[in-house]
């Protein structure tokens, strides 16, 4: 290459995970809540996670920090490779010198997620005193900054305050703020605007692009919001029953989507088109008890186009486009299965 030319190499991931498997062991019998996912994120990427509930979300990313009880949780596979280490090799002292430090983590529920019995000040300031070796009264002032960039008004007075003297939605933004407290180099936000208003949420949403463009932070958003989605993300995850269903570019995902479940999941978003609509659409039937490792296709029983090989063998993810790969047996080169059009109609 000629000195001076721009380098060709892709920008390397800092957040690196393989085949990752949770089980949950308990007296009822074994829960395969995370089956052999993969994914990565780069610097500045937002990389948006949607799903049903239960379907893995949460549990794929509490299990990269050590976050579930063991037991009943085992956790499995990796490597999930993070500035150069494998985190499910490291100890309990790593973790905690990584979470809430170079790896912010949001919460989905902040009314448990909050301690009642210290002020919300004191919360804030844990972080940034452990992990930036602040000063008391360094940490306090940063605390408010924090407090006034996600909207809470009169910061520095609330900072004194304890989580049942806030509202649920101001509950929610204090999580956020204290993800945010050290900038860290990841975040991970577990439905992060489920709790607030539409203004409050397009602030969020707004600081949010601030800080990517900024710090160079990656993002991992987990939400329903297919609609949030749209507007923020770079590429998707789409998980069902434990797994990556398909991967794609945020704008080929909504375009050419290639899972049958997928499609499904766009066709239950309401559109304001004008005419009345007379009904929504639903996913018919109930996502799968893994009570043991899949050995087929998750989706088959809600499936309208499963056909024989899906009740008998579990899909990988096949390569149908640029950065885009979807876990179905219709985009198997090697199967003539029939192949129904997955273009997306809504009703």
């Amino acid at each position: 290459m000629p000195e001076g030319a721009p380098s060709a190499l892709p920008i390397p991931p800092v957040l690196e995970v393989r085949d990752l498997r949770t089980v949950f062991r308990t007296r009822a019998g074994d829960v395969h809540a995370v089956n052999g996912v993969s994914f990565a994120v780069r610097e500045g990427e937002l990389l948006g996670v949607v799903g049903e509930s239960g379907s893995g979300k949460s549990v794929t990313m509490m299990s990269l920090l050590g976050l579930l009880p063991s037991p009943p949780a085992e956790v499995s596979g990796g490597p999930v490779r993070f500035e150069g280490k494998d985190l499910l090799q490291a100890g309990p002292e790593e973790l905690r010198a990584v979470r809430g430090g170079r790896i912010g983590f949001v919460f989905q529920d902040p009314m448990t997620s909050l301690n009642p019995v210290f002020t919300v000040g004191f919360q804030i300031m844990e972080p940034l005193r452990k992990h930036l070796g602040m000063g008391k009264r360094q940490a306090r002032a940063r605390a408010a900054e924090l407090l006034a960039l996600v909207g809470i008004p009169d910061a520095g007075r609330r900072l004194d305050d304890y989580p049942h003297q806030f509202s649920g939605g101001m509950r929610q933004r204090v999580m956020i703020a204290i993800a945010l407290a050290c900038e860290p180099r990841v975040l991970i936000a577990d439905e992060p605007t489920t709790a607030l208003d539409v203004t409050i949420q397009a602030q969020i949403l707004e600081l949010m692009a601030e800080l990517r463009q900024r710090l160079g932070m990656a993002v991992v958003w987990i939400t329903h919001d297919l609609g949030v989605i749209a507007g923020i993300a770079d590429r998707v995850l789409v998980m069902y029953g434990g797994q990556v269903v398909e991967h794609a570019p945020v704008e080929a995902l909504f375009a050419n989507p290639r899972h049958p479940y997928t499609r499904a999941l766009l066709t239950t978003v309401p559109r304001v088109r004008g005419e009345r609509v007379k009904r929504l659409h639903v996913i018919e039937g109930q996502p799968p008890i893994l009570e043991a490792h899949p050995d087929a296709c998750t989706f088959r029983d809600r499936c309208p186009h499963a056909f024989d090989v899906c009740h008998r063998l579990n899909p990988q993810r096949y390569p149908v486009g640029e950065d885009h790969d979807a876990a179905c047996f219709l985009n198997d080169p090697g199967l003539a299965p029939p192949r129904p059009s997955l273009e997306v109609v809504h009703g």
